[in-house]
């Protein structure tokens, strides 16, 4: 048998002669579980349900923070409103910036002179970006770390999944049909590199009317059910159109959200 040549690096064969080590953090970081939250595509709201996990995972009183991988659009920050902040250094790492309840935060916007200029970079710089956001960043004492991904199946999910030690993913879809084939790659991806699946969340799954209560499927019908039972994903959680969400998402107060729709994924991350 020829001996393989390809670069393993970009590569998800699971082949024998492919040996990638585990990423350490450094000596003054410990996280003990690592969920990535992913999707197939952009604008389906991944970075809120990143955003409600952690919050759920905090007020149930474990030490928790987001690794904002989405580098060349993040939106953690402003979901948290400590997009004016900047991170720390004290030499050799950089410190993350706690949120008001005690998340500590890790997003390039915290690094960047201005918020708003552009991250004009190639794909091999950017997750070697996000590498270094987990080995450069002083994690202090984090039962559970988020990871807010970037949307697809490209470099960065690629390298979280091989470099650092993701104990399970969740999936964040919507209702269309486009999404939902897409968002199947993303599952499959999943499975090639033997990463557990813990759970889907559709986002805009449906509208309830304040007055009668009565649901509407504004994006059509779900089948995100289907979807799960294919793959044998048993936790299905769905987040309703609520405009209070996107109010507290543009306003930086995630933090102080009501709602149960993601309470028995976070059960099941606890679990953990």
């Amino acid at each position: 048998m020829s001996e393989c040549t390809h670069d393993c690096s970009s590569c998800s064969a699971n082949c024998s002669s492919r040996e990638i080590e585990k990423e350490k953090l450094n000596e003054f970081s410990e996280v003990k579980k690592v969920i990535a939250v992913v999707s197939g595509k952009g604008g389906v709201g991944k970075s809120l349900v990143t955003s409600l996990l952690a919050v759920n995972a905090s007020r149930a009183g474990y030490r928790t923070a987001i690794l904002d991988a989405d580098v060349t659009g993040p939106s953690i920050p402003q979901a948290f409103h400590i997009n004016s902040e900047k991170a720390a250094g004290n030499g050799n790492y950089l410190i993350p910036v706690t949120t008001k309840t005690g998340i500590d935060v890790m997003s390039l916007n915290l690094l960047l002179e201005n918020e708003t200029d552009p991250v004009v970079w190639r794909g091999p710089v950017i997750a070697g970006a996000v590498t270094q956001f987990w080995t450069d960043v002083i994690w202090r004492g984090i039962d559970v770390m988020f990871i807010d991904m970037p949307p697809g199946t490209g470099d960065v999910p690629l390298t979280v999944f091989q470099s650092l030690p993701v104990d399970g993913i969740v999936i964040v879809t919507s209702p269309q049909e486009l999404v939902g084939n897409i968002v199947e790659k993303a599952v499959k991806m999943a499975e090639l590199m033997n990463v557990p699946i813990l759970g889907l969340v559709e986002n805009y799954s449906y509208f309830e009317c304040p007055d009668c209560k009565s649901r509407h499927s504004i994006y059509g019908e779900s089948h995100v059910g289907a979807l799960a039972e294919t793959h044998g994903i048993d936790t299905v959680c769905r987040i309703p159109i609520d405009r209070k969400l996107a109010a507290a998402s543009d306003a930086g107060t995630i933090e102080l959200y009501e709602g149960d729709w993601l309470d028995e994924l976070s059960a099941k991350i606890e679990e953990l």
